[in-house]
Parts: structure tokens; sequence; C-alpha cells
């Protein structure tokens, strides 16, 4: 398609360690969200890959993230690991508590770990992932600015403050990840939405006023919808107290907008890993059987449903507006 440009694996690999690089991020930071980014590419939605990779490299280009932190790692329980980002990226300092964290997981049968001071989190299925691909089971919520009303015509209180979950299918199977927003869509569906003048579902997002609308340049400068009403309210709760009420990250109230200025966002971030017990590999492989099962009745699973594997993938397509701002930044 004229609009989207493919590249290899290497190719986009590349391409995204040079702006990273030249944006300004050191090169740890630059290898964990490179390998975040296009597992988002690969396994997650679309927008979560590429285009939300731009909103990192402006990120370290406006202060925003700090592009040579250093994460502090604390163990205040034998199982309960509590990390510093130091203003920068989530996903280094989860990469750098991994060892640790699947360490005492392994050791006690669950374990924590909660992360504050740190950017937003990109896709939280990479967390859960990470942790099923390495035979455990996941769960991981975060929260961010605030953008969703409690109720339509009420104040924006939560970030759209998603919860995701991982359990591993064994070597035959990609792991099963649910890892969807307490709000009724993601935020950066309303901005690609909005890119490209394209208009929203109702019961997406409210105007400025509080009303409902369908436009997605009137969605930014109002606020999205929790799904399902007070349920996905008490749901966006939730993951507000586990994520910065556990971690000590900023309350969504209290987050800058992740998007502009030159303040981190300092959110919070929890992951707790659980390992399937002694008898681990009959639990994943009765798992597995039903899921197997489940789609023989046409039920959809996330993470598995119409995805080969192992991952036959050469390559992945960008949007081309995606494309040439990253390349731009790269050039730099």
């Amino acid at each position: 398609m004229a609009d989207e440009v493919y590249l290899t694996l290497k190719e986009a690999e590349d391409l995204a360690m040079r702006a990273c690089l030249a944006a300004g991020a050191s090169p740890a930071s630059a290898r964990s969200l490179v390998e975040a980014t296009l597992s988002a590419a690969l396994h997650g939605p679309a927008t979560l890959g590429f285009p939300h990779f731009v909103d990192y490299l402006n990120g370290f280009v406006e202060g925003r993230i700090n592009g040579h932190p250093t994460p502090r790692l604390e163990r205040s329980f034998p199982a309960f690991l509590a990390s510093d980002a130091d203003a920068g990226i989530a996903q280094l300092g989860f990469d750098v508590a991994l060892e640790d964290l699947l360490g005492a997981a392994r050791t006690y049968g669950i374990a924590i770990f909660t992360q504050s001071n740190g950017f937003t989190t990109g896709e939280l299925g990479y967390y859960v992932r990470t942790l099923a691909n390495n035979g455990a089971i996941g769960l991981a919520a975060t929260n961010a600015n605030a953008m969703v009303v409690s109720t339509p015509g009420g104040p924006a209180v939560y970030s759209t403050n998603p919860l995701a979950f991982g359990f591993p299918l064994g070597p035959d199977s990609p792991p099963m990840v649910i890892d969807q927003a307490s709000s009724a869509t993601a935020f950066v569906n309303i901005v690609r939405a909005a890119e490209e003048n394209q208009p929203i579902p109702e019961g997406w997002a409210v105007d400025a006023d509080g009303n409902a609308t369908t436009d997605a340049q009137k969605a930014l400068a109002g606020a999205l919808l929790p799904f399902g009403g007070r349920k996905g309210g008490n749901i966006a709760l939730l993951v507000e107290m586990l994520s910065a009420g556990l971690s000590g990250g900023n309350w969504s109230l209290d987050v800058p907008d992740f998007r502009s200025g030159a303040t981190s966002p300092a959110v919070g971030l929890t992951v707790v890993a659980i390992m399937p017990g002694n008898n681990g590999d009959q639990r994943i492989q009765r798992a597995q059987s039903q899921s197997a099962r489940l789609q023989e009745l046409g039920v959809f699973m996330p993470g598995v449903t119409g995805i080969e594997h192992p991952m036959t993938a050469e390559g992945i397509s960008i949007p081309r507006s995606v494309f040439e701002r990253v390349s731009a930044i790269a050039a730099r």
C-alpha cells in the first residue's frame, strides 16, 4: 500500500536504534525500547508499535524522558521488588529487574515488581508476554495522565488504566495475552483517528463540554469514557490503586501530559509473576488444551487466535507518515 512502508525486522530494528540514539537515549534505554516496540508491532495493536514509538522519541528530544537513567531496585520483602525508573522508560527498569523477579517467583511461587517515576509503559502486554515466554503467568497494571471521566459530564480522573494478563501455553503455542484498557478505547486510537481525520464510534469519548462526540479532534480536547459505565470506572480505580497506589507513582490526576512539556509523567507500573505450581508443565498443557477447545467453539483467544507459532514474520509494515518521522530523527 502506498501509505505503508514495509521493512524487514532487521531494517526496522536498525532504524529504531538509530532514532533512539539520535534522540538522546542511552544504548541500554534504546535496546529496551526497541525490543518492546518490535514486540508490540508483531504481537500487539499496531498503534502501540511504531506510531507510539514516535511519542518516545519526542519525549527524549523534549526532555520528558531521562535518556540516561539509572533505575534503582530495592527488595522490600523477599518477593517484593520496588523500582525507581529515574524518569526513564518503564521498559528499562523492568528489564533490569526481570531476572530477579523471575528468580523470586520460582523460589516463592509468586513475586511482585512495582515501579514509580517512569514514562508511560507502552504496550502493557509486553510485560506479561515476557513473563509468559519465561514460563510464568503474569498480571500487569499501569496508569498515566487523567483522560477518562468516571461518568459523562464529570472531570477526567483516570487514565485509560489498562490491565494485562498473560498465561503460557507451552512451546507449541504463543502465550495467551489479554491487554485492554478500562476506557472504551485506547488513547492512541483517538490520536490516530484525529491524525487521519476519521470519525470515532459513539461511546468512546466526550467533547470539552462533556457531550458525546464522534469527532476525534473534539475527543482530544475532551475525555474518554470508561467501558461498561460504572463497572469500567471501577476497573480503572482498581488499576489506579494497583499501579500508582502500590508503587508510589503519580496519581493520574497529578500526571503531566506525556505528549508535551518537559516534565516526566512519573507514573506507576505493577507486574505480578506467578509460577503455575510444581506440576506447572501439566497445568500449562491443560490450559493449552482448553485454549484449543475454546477456539473450536469459536471463542477468540487473545494472543493466540490467528497467530502462527513460532513467529514466521520476516518484516512489518509501518505507516508512511510514522516512517518519515522516525527516519528524520534517525538522520540527525
